[in-house]
């Protein structure tokens, strides 16, 4: 078998985006198959040609099969045995994005539960374990279409064959939640605000102004020289470790200034170090109301 093999194993919560994320595994080089069992898991890689003809396979498995994490877990040992690099991607929404979306599709719920939102909370509990096995999760609930076709292709389309571990780095405003998904989470909040400063307020850490503003402070040089000095650490220790993807959240008041300047300059860094990094700003684009916070 060549050792270039990999296998995506897509799951998560029903409407949380498999049947899209199977659809971008398929474009950008994975032989997809939906729909199978756990239990054929080695049969079907087998037959689909893994390391003879085919390097890249996608499964979709799901609670139509009956998953669960202990069936997950065997699955990966019987992959990794073999000497498969596995990815096990995780798809996930809030409850009020799922509940809109099986409205809108007038579908029924693949759950027991007298009601939708039964249904959904029945799921996401038999699913927890098997949310925290994962490699990469991704929350689908603020994305559309073309925002979530283009993370899986940031994540896949250029994915390795080695071990390399990737990492995002995702700046957001706490006033809008944390993110339901991170690693790693820094606060940026110590530092003075460019909310309220008149000329640095409509910009963004993406400006020059604000980046210079937020990243001349004294205390922000000693902030940036402390996280680097703990990423330069845990990196290669994750990656030693197997694990496959990171994410770092870093977060402000509204996720336009402080937030944004400091995740490009962590990303910039990683980049120097020959990190395979991507960078989001999550809330950069959404208008500060009130500035409230320091």
């Amino acid at each position: 078998m060549s050792e270039a093999s990999h296998v995506v194993i897509v799951t998560g919560l029903s409407g949380a985006g498999r049947s899209q994320a199977a659809k971008v595994l398929e474009d950008v080089g994975y032989f997809v198959i939906d729909n199978i069992p756990p239990a054929v898991v080695g049969t079907v890689v087998d037959h689909a040609g893994a390391g003879v003809t085919r390097s890249r396979i996608a499964l979709v498995i799901d609670s139509r099969g009956g998953l669960t994490a202990e069936d997950l877990e065997s699955v990966l040992l019987g992959l990794h045995g073999r000497g498969f690099r596995t990815t096990v991607l995780y798809l996930d929404a809030d409850d009020a994005t799922l509940i809109r979306r099986y409205e809108e599709a007038r579908r029924p719920h693949p759950a027991d539960g007298a009601t939708l939102a039964e249904s959904i909370a029945a799921e996401r509990a038999a699913f927890e374990a098997i949310r925290g096995a994962a490699d990469v999760i991704v929350d689908t609930s603020d994305l559309n279409v073309h925002q979530l076709r283009g993370r899986l292709r940031e994540a896949f389309a250029t994915a390795s064959t080695d071990d390399t571990m990737r990492v995002d780095v995702t700046s957001f405003g706490f006033k809008r939640g944390v993110p339901r998904v991170v690693d790693l989470l820094l606060d940026a909040r110590f530092l003075p605000n460019p909310h309220w400063e008149p000329d640095l307020r409509p910009l963004t850490g993406l400006d020059a102004p604000v980046r210079e503003f937020v990243l001349g402070q004294d205390d922000a040089v000693e902030f940036m020289d402390k996280v680097v000095d703990l990423l330069d650490f845990l990196v290669p220790r994750y990656q030693a470790e197997g694990k496959s993807y990171l994410t770092v959240g870093i977060g402000c008041t509204g996720g336009r200034h402080r937030s944004v300047a400091i995740a490009e300059a962590i990303g910039a860094h990683l980049a120097k170090r020959g990190i395979d990094v991507t960078v989001h700003h999550r809330d950069a684009g959404v208008e500060s109301d009130d500035g409230r916070g320091r």
